[in-house]
């Protein structure tokens, strides 16, 4: 496939806008992530919101659980779009490539299908480049595709584009290297509504990176079977 006939991401997701949120914006996985992590941070939470799109579901529930959300999305439709739809959260064009926070140190780090229209070592170092944003005691939940897939070209909601991920154990590796514990990981099939796109396996991981503590044992083991805090 010719490479000039591949989209990049900002100009997919500026085309998709709001049919993207009307496929995947009610992934019960998701939602159940962001349950779980709402009721880990205290009000106020710093939380960073990587491809964060229209805003919903990840911004939105966020915010509402007193949150200080920034998102950031490579598409300008988007990002204006999550700017009205969650007035609450602070939104704009970023790339995780070449992002710099203004003030390192977030306590939660979301990352929900961002990295996919990258090459393989670029998703490998976006990886750990949000695994190094997250304080002590903080969590970095994100979900993906997985595979050991790079430079795949598909069609993704009528748009020729060129994929690539990591296999699910090279994502858990490379978490565990930059410090963080994997609290949960699971692979669920998703159907995104109406049709609007084809069945994907999801890969959903929670990490937390340990507190740091200088009188006392670390985080108790998480028990088999679901998720720590």
């Amino acid at each position: 496939m010719n490479e000039s006939e591949q989209a990049s991401a900002a100009q997919v997701f500026d085309a998709l806008a709001i049919r993207y949120e009307e496929a995947f914006g009610q992934d019960p996985a998701q939602l159940e992530a962001l349950d779980w992590l709402a009721a880990r941070l205290p009000s106020g939470a710093r939380v960073l919101d990587v491809g964060s799109g229209t805003g919903r579901p990840t911004a939105e529930v966020l915010a509402a659980a007193g949150c200080a959300v920034t998102g950031i999305d490579v598409s300008a439709a988007m990002v204006a779009l999550a700017r009205g739809r969650v007035p609450r959260a602070r939104f704009e064009q970023a790339d995780v490539r070449t992002y710099a926070p203004g003030e390192v140190g977030f306590d939660a780090v979301c990352s929900f299908f961002p990295l996919l229209m990258m090459d393989q070592p670029e998703v490998a170092a976006s990886l750990e480049r949000m695994a190094s944003w997250v304080r002590p005691g903080g969590y970095l939940v994100l979900a993906t595709v997985p595979g050991d897939i790079r430079g795949l070209g598909i069609e993704f909601m009528g748009h020729r584009v060129t994929v690539s991920s990591l296999s699910a154990e090279d994502h858990l590796t490379r978490l565990t290297a930059q410090g963080l514990e994997v609290l949960h990981h699971r692979t669920v099939l998703f159907h995104p509504a109406g049709g609007l796109a084809d069945p994907e396996e999801h890969l959903f991981c929670y990490a937390r990176r340990p507190a740091v503590n200088v009188s006392g044992p670390g985080p108790a083991p998480v028990p088999a079977g679901g998720p720590g805090t």
